[in-house]
């Protein structure tokens, strides 16, 4: 299964109609499908700010949870025999979002000391539990500060996999 587009399609033509307002989102890995789809947001009568509509929000996605959830789990599966992935869910309410179980995959490395009392310092600081944890947080800052940086990496990275395929066959 060619998992860069055909998990798309694959769940355009598995997905009930009734889940999600429109096309699911794919994001991938080397290890898993994270598949987030749009729910329709609460009708709420009269003046709503935005705490009432993050609660509304996170009920609409508690509730979609618990009743999807042995379909989703069937879906999961057979999109797991397909890709050779593990494949996750989260749902997206208004600009709130809820990843539903996914996986955390250990990651090796060595660091030296001044890379590790960084890390040390966070667990000091109560910033982190646990060195695992402060570089999971450490990961996450940078990935935030610096998105855009990394989607020029992304694109980048994509454009030399479509000159590779162009090349002669290893």
């Amino acid at each position: 299964m060619a998992i860069k587009t055909t998990a798309e399609a694959w769940l355009a033509g598995r997905l009930p109609t009734d889940w999600f307002t429109g096309p699911v989102e794919v994001t991938r890995d080397r290890d898993e499908l994270v598949i987030i789809g749009t729910l329709a947001e609460p009708t709420m009568d009269g003046d709503v700010d935005d705490t009432d509509r993050t609660i509304a929000a996170r009920g609409r996605i508690k509730s979609f949870r618990e009743d999807t959830r042995e379909r989703r789990i069937e879906i999961a599966r057979e999109l797991e025999h397909l890709s050779g992935k593990k494949v996750s869910w989260g749902v997206r309410v208004g600009d709130t979002e809820a990843l539903f179980t996914h996986l955390a995959a250990p990651v090796m490395t060595r660091l030296r000391q001044p890379e590790r009392h960084v890390l040390d310092t966070l667990v000091e600081a109560g910033v982190a539990k646990s060195r695992s944890e402060a570089l999971a947080w450490c990961v996450k800052l940078v990935g935030e500060k610096s998105d855009s940086w990394l989607g020029e990496l992304r694109e980048a990275m994509a454009h030399v996999d479509e000159v590779r395929k162009k090349g002669p066959a290893a």
